[in-house]
């Protein structure tokens, strides 16, 4: 995996003192951009920052890359370029194998959400709020909640990994068939499944009894009809 430009994702220092956001079960609870709008006249309501801060932003699930590319057309187009700067989706490379065949996906790390890393005030909040298929800002009531420094590093670290992950698509009981190695194309029962070592134990039926044969994740795959 190429490594990334970890250059533009380094937290800012700041004095700010954000509210931990736990990355894995994150929720929007902001009320819509409309209701910050008095006919003309804006109601001064978003926390502004100075500092260059990353914030969660809640989107449509499967249109990560397009509400991406949306913002950053915004930034363009409504200048905004020295307020927002810089917007991603987080995904870590998967190894997935189907039919047989292995093949090396991107796999959004937070489905539903993108980073944008910004200024807060009301125009840029206003800009990436309503980029259409954005739902919401991450935060406390109606305040957008900045990522803490170690949140970043979390993030940049899961997506710097070098060796990809391998998505396991079976379970303990359900049989498979091994792809490779001396026992190819021998079917066998799941006995035992080591993420960390990235090892399937499996009962294979050899000479009329059940033999255990530790294998790689990728040498089995889903039995047919399985």
């Amino acid at each position: 995996m190429a490594k990334k430009d970890e250059s533009k994702f380094q937290p800012q220092e700041t004095d700010y003192d954000p509210i931990p956001i736990d990355l894995e079960n994150l929720t929007t609870s902001e009320e819509p951009a409309e209701s910050l709008f008095d006919g003309d006249e804006q109601i001064t309501r978003i926390a502004t920052s100075n500092e260059r801060l990353w914030y969660v932003v809640h989107c449509y699930s499967g249109q990560e890359k397009k509400v991406e590319h949306s913002i950053q057309q915004r930034i363009d187009s409504m200048g905004m370029r020295d307020y927002i700067f810089d917007v991603i989706v987080p995904t870590e490379e998967e190894i997935e194998v189907k039919d047989g065949k292995r093949r090396t996906v991107q796999k959004r790390v937070f489905p539903g959400y993108i980073l944008v890393e910004m200024k807060m005030n009301e125009d840029s909040w206003f800009v990436v709020r309503n980029t259409p298929g954005v739902t919401g800002f991450v935060g406390m009531g109606n305040q957008p909640t900045p990522l803490t420094v170690a949140e970043v590093k979390a993030i940049i670290d899961r997506m710097s990994e070098g060796s990809p992950k391998i998505k396991v698509n079976y379970k303990i009981g359900q049989k498979v068939r091994i792809v490779d190695g001396p026992f190819n194309d021998f079917i066998g029962v799941v006995a035992a499944i080591d993420v960390d070592k990235s090892k399937v134990r499996v009962m294979v039926n050899f000479f009329g009894r059940d033999t255990p044969v530790e294998l790689d994740f990728l040498e089995v795959e889903k039995a047919a009809g399985n």
